[in-house]
């Protein structure tokens, strides 16, 4: 599926539900669901800046595309890291690099979400392009 294609998807799941308290608990229910995050990416290295929980990011180049894990020591926050996971994991770099990844207001994140976390998400997504740049830069054609 193209990333506009699971956009879509992810808007749908999320318009079936009208109250924010089911909408953070879809958000709970994806980080649980989240493939736990080996040990050995627990790193300082992999921690993102700017977020004020603790996430860690780990991207790997394959087979052309871009594949990533992450974990959180926060529930929602580690649900909107599953959401972006979804979304941009085993895409190509500059698939990556060229999204605009509307979901997010479509689906009310920004606008439902504390500043600090707003901030965290836009440090995500922020880590998430800089690996596809470096990753883009390194193999793209």
């Amino acid at each position: 599926m193209t990333i506009n294609e699971l956009q879509d998807e992810v808007i749908e799941e999320f318009s079936e539900l009208t109250d924010w308290m089911d909408r953070y608990q879809m958000l709970i229910d994806l980080g649980n669901d989240l493939t736990p995050l080996d040990e050995r990416f627990k790193t300082q290295q992999n921690l993102i800046d700017g977020c004020q929980s603790r996430v860690w990011l780990n991207a790997e180049y394959r087979d052309g595309k871009m594949w990533l894990d992450a974990d959180s020591d926060a529930l929602i926050v580690k649900g909107i890291i599953a959401l972006l996971i979804r979304v941009l994991s085993g895409h190509e770099p500059h698939e990556v690099l060229e999204a605009d990844l509307y979901f997010i207001d479509r689906i009310g994140l920004r606008e439902h979400l504390s500043p600090t976390r707003s901030n965290g998400l836009l440090a995500m997504v922020k880590q998430i392009r800089m690996y596809a740049l470096a990753y883009d830069t390194k193999y793209g054609k």
